[in-house]
Parts: C-alpha cells; sequence; structure tokens
C-alpha cells in the first residue's frame, strides 16, 4: 500500500459530503433569516435563504387555505429541493433558512386542519419521501431557535409582511406543537441544537454552541 495515501476508515467517511450542511429551524417570526444570515457571516458559511417572496401561492394561500395549499406547497418544495441541491454541489460549507425536511410539517399541519384533501396529502407524501428525501443530504447539524408563539407573532407583525397581517398566535401555537413532534422524529438521526430565543444572544454564543456541536461528530474539523 501507498504510505502517503490517507487511510480511509469507513465506507461512510470516504463517500460523505466533505462540506459542513447546517440548518437554521424554528416557528415563523423566531428569526430564522436573521440568525442564518448572523451565523454565515461569523462562520464563512453559505447562506440560501427561505423561498418566500418568490413563492406566488403564498398570499394566495393565506386567503383561501382550502383553494391553494397544495399547490403552494409543491411549489415550497420543488424550489427547495433547487436550493438544496445548489447547496450541496457548491463546495462550500452551507447554512440554511429552514431546511427540506420541514415542509412536511406545513402539509401535515394542514391536512389535519382540513386544508388539505387526503388524495392531495398523499400525492404530496409520495413526491416528499420517494424523489426529494431518498436523495437529498441531511444537515449535519439543525439549529432550533425556540420561541414562545406570543413573542412569535410579535416579530411578525414588526416585520409586517402583507401575506402575514391574518396569522393568529393560534396557528403559531399549533405550528409549535407540530415542530415539537417532528424534532422528537428527526433529534435521534440529526443533531439538534435547541436554543432559547425569546431573547435575542450575542452572534459569538451562537458560534460557540455550533462548533461545540459539530466537533462532536466528524464535522468538527472545521473548527
Amino acid at each position: 500500500m501507498d504510505p502517503t495515501l490517507p487511510v480511509v476508515e469507513s465506507y461512510t467517511e470516504a463517500y460523505a459530503p466533505k462540506k459542513v450542511m447546517i440548518g437554521i429551524s424554528g416557528i415563523i417570526g423566531s428569526g430564522k433569516t436573521f440568525m442564518t444570515g448572523s451565523l454565515a457571516h461569523s462562520m464563512g458559511f453559505m447562506p440560501i435563504y427561505e423561498p418566500v417572496d418568490t413563492n406566488p401561492y403564498l398570499g394566495m394561500f393565506y386567503k383561501d387555505m382550502e383553494r391553494n395549499a397544495f399547490r403552494m406547497q409543491m411549489r415550497l418544495l420543488i424550489h427547495r429541493n433547487i436550493l438544496h441541491k445548489q447547496g450541496l454541489h457548491s463546495g462550500k460549507d452551507v447554512i440554511f433558512d429552514r431546511i427540506f425536511l420541514e415542509d412536511a410539517i406545513f402539509a401535515k399541519m394542514m391536512r389535519e386542519s382540513g386544508h388539505m384533501e387526503e388524495l392531495d396529502f398523499q400525492t404530496y407524501k409520495m413526491l416528499f419521501s420517494e424523489i426529494f428525501c431518498n436523495d437529498l443530504h441531511r444537515p449535519d447539524l439543525i439549529v432550533f431557535l425556540d420561541v414562545e408563539p406570543e413573542e412569535a407573532l410579535r416579530r411578525v407583525k414588526m416585520r409586517a409582511r402583507d401575506c402575514e397581517t391574518k396569522m393568529s398566535v393560534e396557528y403559531l401555537t399549533d405550528l409549535q406543537k407540530a415542530y415539537e413532534e417532528w424534532l422528537a422524529d428527526v433529534t435521534p438521526r440529526i443533531p439538534v441544537l435547541r436554543l432559547d430565543w425569546n431573547e435575542f444572544k450575542p452572534i459569538e454564543f451562537v458560534v460557540r454552541k455550533v462548533k461545540e456541536e459539530l466537533a462532536k461528530t466528524r464535522k468538527g474539523i472545521i473548527i
């Protein structure tokens, strides 16, 4: 064996992506977009933002959820798939403003609330599971911003997006419960760093916590 060649310990290590992928998660109004930009700047990562302004169904959805729920979720899922692959093939360390796995939270909520028909939901699940989840690299770390619904709603009102004017604390409370269920499912498979984000903390604090979590995996090499 050539002694100059590196020793490969496992197939997982040999074929895994060499760059780090972090997802910033949390309910609407938790501060994901700001965190994405701040953390990316501080750590030298490439930020990839959630496709909100480019989704023509978003405003339509809030006006008529039953009519537009499925169409909006399809648009979001496809767009997020494109962005995820761009990040994966960029050759850079990447931070995502919400990851593709979170889309299922909203689809499930719409089905349970009656805003999405069962047939549409089953079609969504097929597309999500068979096409997207089987082919996309899962993030190395999820940073979850833990914010109470009342505080999240206050922040939503402060940013004053037209499509969010009718958002209620009840909806955000339901969303928070759905996220807790989702976190219980993904935590055994993906490392999750939960941060109490009812009050903002210095970005240096977040960077330190993120590096501590990454150091527990093979991605600790970036530190």
